[in-house]
């Protein structure tokens, strides 16, 4: 297999959930994942402003930003987080700077580098049991004073996962019955380790939504403060094949076929022609399914056994390219083939692309929408979208 699954111990997965400050149109808390150029790496910050609302949102959103900028020039995170320092006002009363800071860097073997500024101190659960580990505390001096951060550097292995969050979530229900001090971060740490052990495979996203409606609850669903908790996940790789083209020789016809029947993962074929040469080698009948044929100006979608999904192919993967290029989190996923594919990339790590490059020559017809690109520069389109800030997913490609 040329796909090969060596190099794949594990994928990274790294997801937030947020709730607002109840009556606050924007949020004061700040979170920013991005995949580094040009390196193996990733690099994550979170950042909670003074107070909340559109002051608190400014401020974090300053902080945050900053922060990934020097994380992509490659400055030290210590440093870089002392120029934070430096540029933020202080505030007049509280004599505090304006906005907390957690730095994470992380490459895919599984070395971390943290540093953390002001927000409650990170958990790192090792399968279902939380792991302490050693930091170092680190004095700098700003402009303000002398200021303290934590710095950890930790290896990280298969099923381990970090959790991050703002105090919005170790204050939430302070004062109550159950938390007269607040939930603090031991009363996570319980919550985690007992969730995790009944839901062992559970996904970074839907972990950091449980710890946020958990943080909510214990505020009676009225929420005191801006809740943000974020997740770091390293666990075994989920991919999806699209197999797109016929082949540039038509003896590589059965190699096509071999590569998708023998594929580890969900898999989808776009085209027409491609559909034929999978039915044709593997003996499989491939029938229409009539879905979305009323909502959607694309073809519809097909059925072959083996294949999540059988759309047609430039249309579908285009408009795909455009849903990508417009994709926000909490967007609703449109009902279309290409909103089909879109659904299974976002449950999926590793996009793995097989693209035949036989020229179509329907493709150069001059009376076809201008829009109408060739595979080849759509697949690279595709490749850059999906390794982007927005989904960091892992893309390969083989031209056969």
């Amino acid at each position: 297999m040329f796909f090969g699954e060596e190099e794949d111990q594990f994928f990274i997965e790294i997801a937030h959930t947020q709730e607002f400050k109840n009556g606050q149109v924007v949020g004061g808390d700040t979170f920013l994942s991005r995949s580094i150029s040009g390196t193996d790496r990733f690099g994550a910050i979170l950042s909670d402003g003074l107070g909340s609302g559109i002051r608190a949102n400014v401020l974090s959103t300053l902080t945050a930003s900053m922060a990934m900028n020097y994380m992509l020039h490659n400055r030290p995170l210590p440093e870089s987080l002392r120029t934070i320092l430096d540029t933020l006002p202080e505030d007049a009363g509280e004599k505090i700077s304006y906005a907390t800071c957690s730095m994470f860097d992380i490459d895919r073997s599984g070395e971390a580098h943290i540093v953390e500024y002001d927000n409650p101190d990170y958990i790192l659960l090792r399968g279902s049991r939380h792991f302490e580990t050693r930091k170092r505390s680190l004095k700098i001096n700003t402009r303000q004073g002398v200021r303290s951060m934590l710095e950890s550097r930790v290896m990280l292995f298969k099923g381990d996962r970090l959790i991050f969050f703002s105090d919005g979530v170790t204050q939430s229900g302070l004062g109550s019955v159950n938390y007269p001090a607040g939930w603090e971060r031991s009363g996570v740490i319980s919550f985690l380790e007992d969730f995790v052990s009944k839901h062992p495979e559970i996904s970074a996203k839907e972990l950091s939504k449980i710890v946020m409606q958990k943080a909510l609850h214990n505020d009676l669903f009225i929420a005191k403060d801006d809740i943000t908790c974020a997740v770091v996940y390293l666990r075994a790789p989920r991919r999806v094949l699209i197999c797109t083209g016929p082949p540039f020789d038509k003896g590589r016809d059965k190699e096509m076929a071999y590569e998708f029947d023998n594929y580890n993962g969900k898999r989808v074929v776009c085209g027409g022609t491609t559909a034929q040469i999978l039915s044709r080698e593997l003996g499989r009948r491939v029938t229409g399914d009539g879905r979305h044929q009323l909502k959607t100006i694309l073809p519809s979608t097909a059925k072959m056994e083996g294949a999540e999904l059988v759309t047609e192919g430039i249309l579908t993967l285009g408009h795909l390219a455009d849903l990508l290029q417009n994709w926000k989190e909490g967007s609703k996923i449109e009902d279309s083939p290409a909103g089909d594919i879109l659904a299974l990339i976002l449950q999926h790590d590793i996009i793995d692309i097989l693209m035949g490059t036989r020229i179509n020559e329907a493709h150069y017809d001059p009376s076809l929408p201008v829009e109408m690109e060739i595979r080849r520069n759509l697949v690279r389109r595709l490749k850059v979208l999906l390794e982007g800030g927005n989904f960091m997913k892992k893309v390969r490609i083989k031209y056969i």
